[in-house]
This record gives C-alpha cells, sequence and structure tokens, in this order.
C-alpha cells in the first residue's frame, strides 16, 4: 500500500516537472499543454526549441537520450512515451 501511494506521488511530481519543462521551454502558459502539443505546432517549438526542451528534460531527470529517441521526441504524448524508457514515469 505505502508503494502504491509513493508512486503515485512521483508520478505526480514528475508530470509537474514534466508540465513546467514545457511552460519554461516555450513560454506556454500550463493550461497551452495538451496532447495536441506537438514539434512545430507553436513558434517555440522549432528546432532550437526543441534542443532546448531536450536538455532540460535530461537535466532534471537524469538522464541522456538516445539521437533515435531526440527525433521521435514530436509531441507532449509522445514524451512521455519515450521518457519511461528511461524509467522516468510521467
Amino acid at each position: 500500500f505505502p508503494v502504491t501511494i509513493w508512486k503515485m506521488e512521483t508520478l505526480l511530481e514528475n508530470r509537474a516537472k514534466y508540465n513546467q519543462i514545457f511552460i519554461n521551454c516555450f513560454g506556454i502558459e500550463e493550461d497551452q499543454i495538451s496532447a495536441e502539443l506537438s514539434y512545430q505546432s507553436i513558434d517555440a517549438w522549432d528546432s532550437v526549441g526543441h534542443m532546448s526542451l531536450i536538455g532540460e528534460l535530461e537535466d532534471e531527470f537524469q538522464i541522456t537520450m538516445d539521437i533515435d529517441d531526440i527525433i521521435a521526441f514530436s509531441s507532449y504524448d509522445e514524451g512521455v512515451s519515450i521518457l519511461k524508457k528511461y524509467d522516468v514515469e510521467i
């Protein structure tokens, strides 16, 4: 039982961190974060913004993504799936 509560708290903390990285990198409001948020769907998510996002995620979650995952990280939801490969549950 305590493990389940701890896992829920970790998931909520990771989701909050994940969202904050998008907010900081792209200068958006939290209500702009959705499944539709994707590469080039907003002006700030261009190639430079993309690398900034990846760098922030790697720093926050202490991971190093493979180049294939960096390229495949094309949307908010896809990012959640990719981070799972690095044992980061969002």
